[in-house]
């Protein structure tokens, strides 16, 4: 039962819900939590959850949801993870704290693709689901909207160092979510009328002294002209002193920020870059690729016309192009088990190899005499033999690593060099990575 997580799929947008409240310490658990269950089974619209995770993975029922919180508790605390086996992606969450500490219930529910809830209705039932939620268990504050826009308005931190964060929470109105559950306290803070009439698509006041409240039909169209206009409308209603131009300029920046944007990477590096941008948080996606778009890696240096090459100055030339072969075979020892096209020796598998130096960070994370005593020449050798297999290439051999040449048509390229200029930092992998030498090697190659 292989469950299907959305850290596992290419980062996408998804709808988070977060939950902070607390339960009756001193009743059964399970007389505590079945409101809870009843209302995720009813309102869990197309992404109810299939698998429950306490100390092994099991499939959902109640008994294996009683069983798997059973198993996870310790002296003051359990919690257990739920999560479906297909589209749409579920990450959730429920944790519980009992004495002595404070009574605490956490609920985190991620739910990818956001498009998921385009519709009315689904966006209704899950709206019915927090508010039984919310009737239930005391809550200080609840909140559900986009994944990634949550990230740009600096949640849950909103510029506080991470002790006031924990200490204070949400205690005043740093921003106005799609939905929004404002416990007692805060709605006191923001005075019980002021809040109630806020221009909104749904307030509601909820038995417990709580506040519903849900600026748009549906979570999916956040970003729209409209519903920028209807969550600055609603934020500045609770915070007066704000200026609404400006909070509803901040919103609109924020939706350009998420605006898509088509890719038009550099030829050469597309299938590269296109990987680099996989790696990106989704937030950070669009602003990602759309400075990769405007990008362009510098023209390899490390090369020279063929008349100009300089010639072999070794005793030995079979023993140096032995010695180059084992070069690029620690090359290919130390890549195996995470590149295991490296074994091949193809364009393709530079292109794998960059992507790896490049997701390690691994001019940094590795001591610099390691890598220049032991991945440069293996690197630059690896380049070589490319060269040499897959463009006719002819090994030039040279006492010095960085003077050795593969001649290419009309040019000799200096692949030890490029390794060298290629393993001096992160930003140096993309400017001098192996694919595009080669690519462009292959261009001049006639």
């Amino acid at each position: 039962m292989k469950r299907l997580s959305v850290h596992d799929l290419k980062p996408e947008d998804c709808l988070r819900l977060t939950f902070d409240g607390a339960f009756d310490q001193k009743a059964a658990l399970e007389r505590q939590m079945a409101p809870f269950l009843q209302a995720l089974e009813e309102h869990s619209d197309g992404w109810m959850p299939d698998v429950v995770n306490g100390k092994r993975q099991r499939k959902y029922s109640r008994p294996s949801f009683w069983k798997s919180l059973e198993e996870r508790r310790d002296e003051n605390s359990t919690g257990l993870g739920l999560y479906r086996t297909q589209w749409p992606a579920l990450d959730m969450s429920l944790g519980l704290w009992f004495p002595p500490l404070p009574p605490k219930l956490d609920i985190t529910v991620n739910v990818q693709p956001l498009s998921f809830f385009a519709e009315v209705e689904r966006c209704h039932h899950f709206v019915e689901m927090v508010r039984a939620w919310a009737s239930r268990f005391p809550v200080t504050h609840a909140k559900a909207h986009s994944a990634d826009d949550t990230e740009l308005a600096g949640s849950p931190g909103f510029g506080r160092d991470n002790k006031t964060r924990r200490r204070d929470g949400f205690d005043r109105i740093y921003e106005v979510f799609w939905l929004n559950v404002f416990g007692p306290k805060l709605v006191e803070t923001v005075g019980r009328e002021r809040m109630l009439s806020t221009p909104a698509h749904r307030v509601e006041e909820l038995p417990n002294g709580s506040v519903l409240l849900v600026t748009w039909p549906t979570v999916a169209e956040f970003a729209s002209e409209e519903a920028r206009l209807a969550q600055a409308r609603a934020h500045v209603h609770l915070r007066p002193e704000l200026d609404f131009d400006t909070v509803l300029r901040n919103l609109l920046e924020r939706s350009a920020l998420l605006t898509p944007v088509e890719p038009r990477f550099h030829p050469d590096l597309a299938p590269l870059l296109s990987r680099v941008v996989d790696r990106a948080a989704s937030h950070e996606r669009q602003r990602r690729i759309a400075e990769l778009n405007a990008w362009q890696p510098p023209e390899p240096e490390e090369w020279r016309p063929a008349g100009s090459a300089l010639p072999s100055d070794v005793e030995d030339e079979g023993r140096a192009l032995q010695q180059y072969s084992l070069h690029a075979e620690h090359l290919v020892a130390l890549l195996h088990a995470e590149v295991p096209s490296v074994s091949a020796a193809t364009p393709g598998s530079l292109t794998d190899a960059d992507f790896y130096f490049w997701r390690e960070e691994f001019p940094k994370s590795r001591p610099r005499e390691v890598i220049d005593e032991q991945a440069v020449p293996a690197i630059g050798a690896y380049l070589g033999e490319v060269l040499v297999r897959h463009l006719g290439g002819r090994w030039i051999a040279r006492q010095k690593l960085e003077e050795a040449q593969v001649l290419v048509g009309k040019r000799v390229w200096f692949p030890f060099a490029r390794a060298r200029h290629y393993m001096r930092s992160r930003q140096a992998l993309l400017d001098y990575s192996l694919t595009q030498l080669y690519r462009v090697a292959e261009h001049y190659r006639g």
